[in-house]
């Protein structure tokens, strides 16, 4: 049996590495499939040097890349898309979805917006090393692109697409039926439910989106899931239904609070989330917002504008 130190063997032909960096998550999981032309990685992490040197001791072991797929367009996935075409020439994969998101962020449309649409819901202004810290994880040409329901190779294994909006627009999970394995990238993980956001003017109802594309995964027969943070999954329908009842219960925290009193989707956020630091609000922030764009959507809360802000207030039953 061939020695990969770096690498944790998941099932037959397939390996787990996890790629460290210094913010956000911290580390992500990348897969790698082996084939008869080499590896196929699923996800590369952030562009940092902590994350290079990981990929350049896995290199040295003398493993083969043929290609490199991408679940979805965040730079935590996505960093060193480029750093594997022009130092190691491996071809580069994404949906054209995914390439679609690739060309917004290029032209960083959303930044504007962004601080313009938190400020309508009562919001800070928006540090400016908060925007669009990780520019630089954009800047590659796809080799190809894929779109929904294809069948892609990885390794010697015939894998599904399976669109899951909800995380992203873009967020793809790809599944085989002969091992019952799912990869799930950042739309299912296990211990935390990943952020439901609306990341600009596009997205309308993202929780939407994400409950159908949860509902969506439960049809597949899955004896292992593969994250694209932390532990593998082996009870994947169960975790579903976890994070589908998480979502549900926050949802509700928010008709309670606004039961009896407008406010804006700050001070509820506020309010759930008591320890806000100066750096750490974006995420809870933007979560709130769109579990209140679902609940509006779904006639349970009304806005109305008062001084360029948005206040919501449950609907009387």
């Amino acid at each position: 049996m061939e020695d990969y130190p770096t690498l944790t063997k998941v099932s037959e032909g397939i390996y787990q590495l996890v790629v460290r960096y210094p913010f956000g998550m911290y580390e992500m999981n990348s897969f790698l499939f082996q084939g008869e032309n080499g590896f196929i990685i699923v996800d590369t992490g952030s562009e940092a040097k902590e994350s290079i040197d990981i990929w350049e001791k896995t290199l040295a072991s003398g493993i083969t890349v043929d290609k490199l797929v991408l679940t979805h367009a965040h730079p935590d996935h996505i960093g060193l898309a480029r750093w594997f075409q022009e130092h190691h020439h491996v071809p580069v994969y994404i949906s054209s979805l995914g390439y679609k998101e690739l060309l917004r962020k290029r032209k960083n449309v959303d930044t504007n917006w962004m601080r313009e649409f938190l400020k309508t819901h009562g919001g800070p202004e928006i540090p400016k090393n908060m925007e669009n810290p990780e520019a630089a994880a954009y800047e590659f040409e796809p080799d190809g692109l894929f779109e929904k329901e294809q069948s892609i190779m990885l390794g010697d294994e015939t894998y599904k697409s399976i669109w899951t909006p909800g995380h992203s627009s873009d967020h793809f999970c790809f599944y085989n039926k002969n091992q019952q394995v799912m990869i799930t990238g950042d739309h299912v993980l296990a211990g935390l439910s990943p952020i439901i956001a609306i990341w600009s003017e596009n997205d309308e109802n993202p929780i939407k989106d994400n409950f159908d594309s949860l509902e969506r995964l439960k049809a597949f027969s899955t004896k292992i899931a593969l994250p694209g943070h932390g532990k593998l999954i082996f009870n994947l329908n169960d975790r579903i239904d976890e994070m589908i009842s998480g979502h549900k219960h926050r949802l509700q925290q928010i008709l309670i609070s606004i039961e009896n009193d407008e406010k804006t989707s700050w001070q509820i956020c506020q309010e759930l989330y008591r320890s806000l630091s100066p750096t750490k609000f974006f995420a809870p922030f933007l979560a709130t917002i769109t579990r209140l764009i679902y609940l509006e959507k779904s006639g349970e809360v009304y806005s109305e504008r008062k001084d360029d802000k948005l206040y919501y207030r449950a609907m009387i039953k």
